[in-house]
């Protein structure tokens, strides 16, 4: 029986309607993931999307979403906001030198249980309500991050600032045996000491280039609270969508400081074989699929300096 006699005039072609624009969404994803099949992205998860609940769920069903359409994801996280907390909940002073948090021993124990015993599982726990997927696991676990006490320079005096890491190498044995077996690595930012038998406190943006380096990631993607490089802040919001390494390191040096981990994160990795690293706002939701996965790609994209032209989030 036609459409028209069931009384449905024209359900047919509102069909096809309907599901059109699925299909061109999906047609228009298919450059990215021919190029990105098999290929290791690492993801750096903080900001505004480690809080948000809505935000949470939807990056983790992005990250599944890479999973399950061939690539290789590895998340990297850090836990700023939840650490404070903890920290004003056990009554220790948060105290910063240099922009870095002073680390005490004491300190080192509540991010220690913070990172790995919090924040990890929560994010593990997301993953795996899509399937047995994502394990959890520390810097310290195999030896994945090994680093040195860093002891930063202000006015030309050395400042110890307790447990905070300096990356001294990175081993990426379990990460690949994860990835090989089809899983998804989630790693907290914390390492193996070099000289002794302590753990450190690393920069998980630091963090994730290291790893991305290691692991001739295709692409490292940092998770932020802003849209992405703006050319002239505070003048203008004009976000800069592309830069080469050596226009960033020029840059550098007039970025505010929440950015500069960031930023050198992005050229650390470029320089160190990563074909592209990316800045991305991860307060809207699904922001990895829309930088990867569609033509105009958001937040601001580090490119090699012998990269040809390339738009956005274009392929090359």
């Amino acid at each position: 029986m036609s459409d028209e006699k069931a009384g449905q005039p024209g359900a047919g072609t509102a069909r096809k309607h309907t599901a059109l624009p699925k299909a061109q969404i999906l047609i228009e994803a298919l450059p990215w993931l021919t190029r990105h099949n098999g290929k290791v992205v690492v993801v750096k998860f903080g900001g505004n999307a480690m809080i948000d609940e809505d935000l949470k769920a939807a990056f983790a069903q992005d990250v599944v979403f890479l999973r399950q359409a061939g690539l290789k994801p590895v998340v990297v996280h850090g836990g700023g906001p939840q650490i404070n907390a903890q920290l004003d909940k056990q009554g220790l002073v948060s105290e910063f030198k240099a922009g870095l948090r002073v680390t005490t021993p004491e300190a080192m124990d509540v991010v220690r249980m913070v990172l790995a015993g919090q924040v990890q599982r929560e994010l593990v726990g997301l993953l795996n309500q899509h399937g047995p997927l994502a394990v959890g696991m520390t810097g310290e676990d195999a030896h994945t991050i090994t680093a040195t006490r860093h002891t930063p320079e202000i006015d030309g005096e050395l400042i110890d600032i307790g447990r905070v890491g300096e990356i001294t190498a990175i081993d990426t044995g379990a990460i690949e045996a994860l990835l090989a077996d089809g899983r998804i690595p989630v790693i907290s930012s914390i390492a193996r000491s070099t000289d002794d038998h302590h753990v450190y406190n690393v920069n998980a943006d630091t963090a994730a280039a290291a790893l991305a380096a290691a692991l001739g990631a295709e692409t490292l993607m940092v998770l932020t609270d802003v849209e992405g490089l703006y050319a002239d802040w505070p003048s203008s919001d004009e976000v800069i969508s592309r830069l080469t390494v050596s226009e960033l390191e020029k840059l550098l040096p007039e970025l505010s400081s929440g950015m500069v981990p960031k930023m050198e994160g992005c050229l650390h990795a470029v320089r160190g074989g990563v074909s592209t690293a990316r800045v991305i706002d991860g307060r809207v939701p699904h922001s990895i699929l829309l930088e990867i996965f569609t033509d105009e790609g958001i937040g601001t994209m580090v490119v090699p300096d012998a990269r040809p032209e390339a738009q956005g989030g274009e392929p090359a």
